[in-house]
């Protein structure tokens, strides 16, 4: 295939900013090509969720079906997942039709404002049934302190706790640091045979709504081409980064990065 093949599986936001729309933006302009099974339709804007609509499970089972019975996949990405039947309904699928295509979980829980996304329950159903098929699991600090069940307070704990999140059954961890205070964040990334920490300048923004959908999107874009875990991070991130850099402040809160900083005038090269 001349192009990566991403299947997204999650929720819509109605803001722009996140979800299934922040992903298609970033597989789209990193060259993939994105295709979407939506999981929940939200009512959302830059101040916060007003109301949360999941889609049966069936539905989001039929989008996965006719989407990998036809295009195929060359990876997989899940946001937000909101009951443990939606979660039970994905794994199936995955494990008929798509079982050897690397999946990259993002343990949507919480929105940027604050607000939960999904049920206690359904954090169980991921741990279950679809983190120990993962590739790769991208949790921020919260998302880390709900599956462990502890708080992370420091760059030292976060080394910890990756390891620990290793543990439920997944290839790798990318642990964000983003939640810990300073002027710098950590990412660490954990795996059975590396060990990588990336450092990065904290970009002072309010446009920053969606960056781990964003983040996790292209990831899955480089993994879906073929590049090593390490390499589709790094890239990842520095697309991230520039997108953060080259945003367009919209809304009265937490707005959206610019996803399009690639195929606008002002070109990074990240490609």
């Amino acid at each position: 295939m001349s192009v990566s093949r991403i299947l997204i599986i999650a929720g819509s936001d109605s803001g722009g900013g996140a979800g299934i729309q922040a992903d298609i933006k970033t597989v789209t302009a990193l060259q993939g090509f994105a295709m979407t099974a939506v999981t929940a339709v939200t009512a959302q804007n830059t101040l916060g969720v007003q109301a949360v609509h999941g889609l049966p499970p069936a539905m989001i089972e039929a989008q996965m079906r006719s989407v990998l019975e036809d295009i195929g996949a060359d990876c997989l990405k899940t946001g937000m997942l909101h009951s443990p039947e939606v979660i039970q309904a994905v794994a199936t699928v995955i494990a008929e039709l798509a079982p050897s295509v690397p999946l990259v979980v993002d343990p949507v829980m919480v929105a940027q404002s604050g607000d939960r996304l999904v049920p206690e329950e359904a954090m169980q159903a991921l741990c279950q049934y679809l983190i120990p098929k993962a590739a790769l699991i991208t949790p921020n600090i919260p998302e880390a302190e709900a599956l462990l069940g502890r708080e992370i307070t420091t760059t030292d704990a976060m080394q910890g706790a990756a390891h620990a999140l290793l543990e439920l059954g997944c290839d790798a961890v990318l642990l964000k640091g983003g939640h810990l205070p300073g002027d710098k964040v950590v990412d660490v990334l954990v795996s059975a045979s590396e060990q990588i920490q990336w450092e990065h300048e904290r970009i002072q923004t309010t446009s920053d709504h969606g960056t781990g959908c964003t983040l996790a999107s292209a990831i899955a874009e480089g993994t879906g081409r073929g590049l090593p875990l390490h390499h589709a991070i790094a890239r990842a991130q520095a697309y991230l980064q520039a997108a953060l850099h080259e945003a367009i402040p919209l809304g009265h809160g937490h707005g959206p990065v610019n996803h399009l900083h690639t195929i606008t005038p002002y070109k990074t090269g990240i490609i």
